[in-house]
């Protein structure tokens, strides 16, 4: 079928609906990455979905492939330019230093959820919109807090079901030992030009550092041989990066240097971070087949942001995971999780009063916090049952005309097929017992 002869409204490339079928993914990462954080004492933050343009180019940096290529910006009536939000750490710098939360307890403990936009090209699990969970400090420079972002990460990733993480860690310095470094690293890049990118070219008369993010096979061969930032680090540097890996040995998380390891944001210091999923590219004979890594989060430590984009000078460091990326791999598992409390009780009817009864008993089980199953639409009672058969529920509850004149309930116990009767009044507090 062409393209024309299609639907003539289609959700825009490279973006998705989620599905009711899908809701139980994102809402059981919801509710993970909810309890992680109240357990580490991170306080919710939404800031919106449109933000100023300049917050990023002068945040995110400018030459970014985020901000040169992926950001959809746009001009207000008024000749404002506005950006939806590629990314969550400028948002909530911003909202740090507008709302004078230099002024609390440090160190602000904040995360967010919700969904951000880039312009990218669109692959599995990547959308053009897409959910994002993050997690930042603001006001601490010590090394236990990067250590304590990587393990909130991996705690969620832990509760979710996955198997074989493994943390990916680099210290890119700060401004201190960081110049010399690029300097040796554009030297690297000069003399081996024509063997990169065209992107790359560039990246290294702007900003050599950029290079190493780059995917493209050919510069991945040119970058295996570049200098190595951990040998320019300055003492201090040098400290602070062994204190953070100390701390994930004492923490026991399985960590490897990645000496290339940069992010591709410009704001990062010191402490940068990957998280890795790996399992066999064939699952069915893992003795011939090598290893598939999925990237689950990533972030590092952003000591000059908050004065970057106009706050005093405060420490930061944080973090963000890709929800579609993560869902993709849970479907792709097949894992298993709780999605909720089940019902273990189905509501049956048959006939119009029965309905509104049920109506009225439904609210009950809600108010006593008890899940029941029903579908007030269906009229057979064989229907019903097909249904309640298929939720594998324990009990069945019926109610029929003549319950409806006796004012009780029929329980159904549907693993031995016996019967009996209770009055509508006493039904909640009975099923309260069996179940």
């Amino acid at each position: 079928m062409s393209r024309e002869k299609k639907l003539k409204f289609q959700v825009p490339y490279g973006m998705h609906d989620i599905l009711p079928r899908d809701q139980k993914y994102f809402q059981e990462i919801l509710k993970t990455v909810q309890t992680v954080a109240e357990f580490y004492g991170f306080r919710k933050i939404e800031t919106p979905i449109v933000e100023n343009a300049e917050l990023f180019s002068k945040g995110t940096g400018s030459d970014t492939d985020i901000v040169e290529k992926e950001m959809y910006t746009f001009k207000t009536k008024g000749g404002d330019l506005l950006a939806l939000r590629p990314e969550g750490t400028p948002p909530i710098v911003r909202a740090y230093i507008e709302h004078g939360m230099q002024s609390l307890t440090q160190p602000v403990k904040l995360w967010h959820w919700g969904p951000f936009f880039r312009h990218e090209r669109p692959q599995a699990g990547r959308y053009r919109q897409f959910f994002q969970a993050g997690f930042e400090v603001l006001g601490e420079r010590s090394s236990v807090i990067d250590a304590e972002i990587i393990q909130v990460f991996y705690s969620i990733f832990e509760e979710l079901g996955f198997k074989n993480l493994v943390i990916e860690i680099n210290s890119i310095g700060d401004s201190q030992c960081r110049p010399y470094y690029k300097k040796t690293l554009s030297s690297y890049f000069k003399s081996r030009q024509s063997s990169l990118c065209v992107d790359c070219r560039r990246r290294a008369r702007e900003n050599p550092l950029r290079v190493l993010d780059c995917k493209d096979e050919k510069c991945q061969r040119i970058i295996k041989s570049a200098p190595q930032i951990v040998d320019y680090l300055c003492p201090e540097c040098h400290e602070y990066f062994k204190e953070v890996l100390e701390f994930l040995d004492d923490l026991g998380l399985p960590y490897q240097l990645n000496p290339y390891l940069v992010r591709g944001l410009d704001y990062y210091t010191k402490t940068v971070f990957e998280i890795f999923s790996t399992e066999p590219s064939n699952p069915d004979n893992a003795s011939e087949s090598g290893l598939v890594r999925h990237a689950l989060a990533g972030g590092g430590r952003y000591d000059k942001l908050v004065k970057l984009l106009g706050g005093k000078d405060t420490p930061g460091c944080g973090g963000a995971m890709g929800i579609e990326r993560i869902v993709e791999i849970m479907k792709g598992r097949k894992m298993k999780f709780k999605n909720g409390q089940r019902p273990k009780i189905f509501l049956a009817q048959l006939s119009k009063k029965a309905k509104r009864e049920s109506l009225k008993l439904i609210e009950e089980f809600r108010k006593a916090k008890i899940p029941i199953a029903h579908s007030l639409s269906k009229d057979s009672l064989g229907a019903q049952m097909k249904i309640a058969d298929r939720l594998g529920v324990k009990y069945v509850l019926i109610i029929g005309q003549k319950e409806v004149v006796e004012k009780e309930v029929l329980i159904r116990d549907m693993e031995n097929g016996k019967q009996r009767s209770i009055e509508n009044g006493r039904i909640v507090k009975e099923m309260k017992k069996k179940i």
